[in-house]
């Protein structure tokens, strides 16, 4: 956990918990119109095999058609799909946004879970940016050291072998 921002962790340190609490979309609008995957996949920006996946895990509970046996997506689940599809962008891990999706959908939560949550994942960004920097330091080092020329001794290539 970075430094910085674990006061602040420690001051909203609460226990996370998915809420069982029926889906009530803290959204206006209407949300009975049904789709296939195909269009629910388009609209949320997300390949159908994202979708179907998400699905499987039940990020989202599409309605099995008892016609068809497709599944079919309501435009709840496409806002469903658009938030994790958003939220992975961010590099939240499904755990992450299954937690957040309840998050968003308990409309008594705490900001402060939310805030909690996102701080976390803002440490681990930063532990990855600074690995990435070390990375490329040692890189750039082993590479200033190189000649680049035609003689077979490689500082880079000995780097690599050492054990």
């Amino acid at each position: 956990m970075c430094l910085q921002y674990q006061q602040i962790i420690n001051v909203l340190s609460v226990d996370i918990k998915p809420y069982n609490v029926k889906y009530k979309p803290y959204f206006k609008g209407k949300v009975n119109k049904l789709m296939n995957i195909g269009k629910a996949s388009k609209l949320s920006d997300l390949t159908v095999k994202t979708v179907r996946y998400y699905a499987n895990i039940e990020l989202v509970k599409p309605i099995q058609s008892s016609f068809t046996g497709y599944r079919e997506y309501s435009e709840e689940d496409v806002l469903k799909l658009k938030f994790v599809g958003k939220a992975r962008k961010f590099n939240f891990s499904i755990e992450e946004c299954r937690e957040l999706l309840s998050l968003y959908e308990n409309e008594n939560r705490s900001s402060k879970e939310v805030k909690k949550i996102t701080l976390e994942k803002i440490c681990e960004i930063d532990e990855k940016l600074k690995e990435l920097k070390d990375l490329r330091n040692e890189l750039s080092y082993l590479a200033n050291n190189c000649h680049g020329d035609d003689r077979p001794n490689c500082p880079i290539l000995d780097a690599f072998s050492q054990k």
